[in-house]
């Protein structure tokens, strides 16, 4: 197949959007289809994975710099007519992507207004709305991605949970598939734990060890790994250490973000180490070197980060909300808490410290439910939607003759 694919987000940029994408471009390199991408500049490479990269400038959103309002460009129009692409995948369509149907629209009479659009659904905009404090907008937004998505033949998203939410909010309901993740098991596992890691932890804050020296066993290690920024809810997590007993436990932040300057702010006297973003080997060691993984958000039509705590071994303390309650199981691969409270938090957190035993028992389960999740069978499913996206333009293009 011939793949255009319209992304308002992707590399350099790190988030489980832009690594989903990667991991997309990559299958269907080994799947040997012909691919292009339009989206944000930022790659030094014209290329990634076999597909080409046509990048464009955008206008930065004030409160969240990372992420533009992308602008489509005559030459996207150029090599949308030279490639000729036998269906369009627009990833969270809102301004490139809108755009992107506006062009269809506008050769309708070619054959670009019969390329079937497949559309996949990562980032709860609207709930976004709320976070930035602009909750009057919300209503507006779940309005205007209904508009962009009812023009795709099937709009494909990651969880039974976000599939209800958008069924809710008027998507169609024969039109919503789901669109799984996968996680390599191989890298992220428990065998990568590294206790000379833990201790560099333990040592890297003022009174972290009180003897000055570590030993196994000392501290339980609560680890969050994602973008530091504010509609990650990180602030509960902050709430809830602010109460804990720091004899016992140790938060360790991996991530950088938008809110990263006010997070450090709020903790400086705690015990906390900041890492940054990790990558790779890195990154696969410091989630098996923890005890359990702390994950507030709220905004999550999956939660990449989850999956890959999970195939570390380690439990999941979360929220009651979507996307997160699909991967993990209450009190058999993790805690979740319905209430958004630092006191309802503290008390699960409390529970996995203080039951080592239950704790480990946890995390060998999650680490089963992770394993059923594979890269492959993900995008196979994408690959075999796109093939039904083709038929169905097909056969309604042969009922119009």
């Amino acid at each position: 197949m011939r793949i255009l694919i319209v992304t308002e987000n992707f590399l350099p940029k790190v988030d489980g959007c832009t690594r989903t994408i990667a991991k997309l471009l990559e299958h269907l390199e080994q799947q040997q289809h012909e691919v292009m991408l339009f989206g944000p500049d930022g790659l030094t490479d014209s290329h990634y994975a076999s597909a080409e990269i046509v990048g464009t400038a955008g206008i930065p959103l004030f409160q969240y710099p990372g992420l533009k309002l992308n602008l489509w460009r005559p030459t996207f129009t150029n090599k949308l007519l030279a490639f000729q692409p036998q269906v369009i995948h627009l990833v969270d369509p809102v301004f490139l992507g809108a755009a992107a149907i506006a062009v269809c629209k506008i050769f309708q009479s070619s054959h670009v207004g019969a390329i079937p659009l497949v559309a996949s659904y990562h980032t709860n905009l609207a709930t976004y709305c709320t976070h930035f404090g602009w909750g009057l907008f919300t209503p507006l937004m779940w309005r205007f991605n209904q508009f962009c998505h009812s023009f795709c033949q099937f709009t494909v998203c990651p969880s039974q949970s976000t599939r209800r939410m958008l069924l809710e909010h008027g998507f169609d309901d024969d039109k919503v598939r789901l669109w799984p993740r996968g996680v390599n098991t191989h890298r992220f596992s428990p065998h990568h734990r590294c206790d000379a890691l833990r201790a560099q932890w333990l040592t890297s804050t003022a009174g972290a060890v009180a003897t000055g020296s570590y030993q196994e066993g000392d501290k339980t290690i609560i680890l969050y790994v994602g973008r530091v920024s504010y509609e990650k809810n990180l602030q509960l997590v902050i709430d809830t250490y602010k109460h804990m007993d720091h004899s016992t436990c140790h938060l360790v932040v991996v991530g950088d973000g938008p809110a990263l300057a006010s997070i450090k702010q709020s903790c400086s006297l705690l015990p906390v180490t900041f890492t940054g973003y990790l990558y790779g080997s890195d990154l696969a060691t410091a989630y098996a070197s923890a005890d359990f993984f702390a994950f507030p958000s709220t905004t999550e039509t999956f939660g990449q980060v989850v999956l890959e705590a999970m195939a570390s071994g380690l439990p999941v303390s979360g929220l009651v909300a979507e996307g997160v309650r699909d991967l993990v199981q209450h009190e058999h691969t993790g805690l979740l808490v319905d209430s958004f409270t630092w006191q309802a938090y503290k008390q699960h957190w409390e529970l996995l410290i203080n039951s080592p035993d239950r704790r480990v028992k946890m995390g060998q389960r999650a680490r089963e439910v992770a394993s059923t999740f594979t890269w492959d069978t993900a995008m196979q499913h994408l690959v075999e939607t796109y093939k039904d996206a083709i038929k169905d333009a097909a056969t309604r293009a042969d009922g119009n003759d």
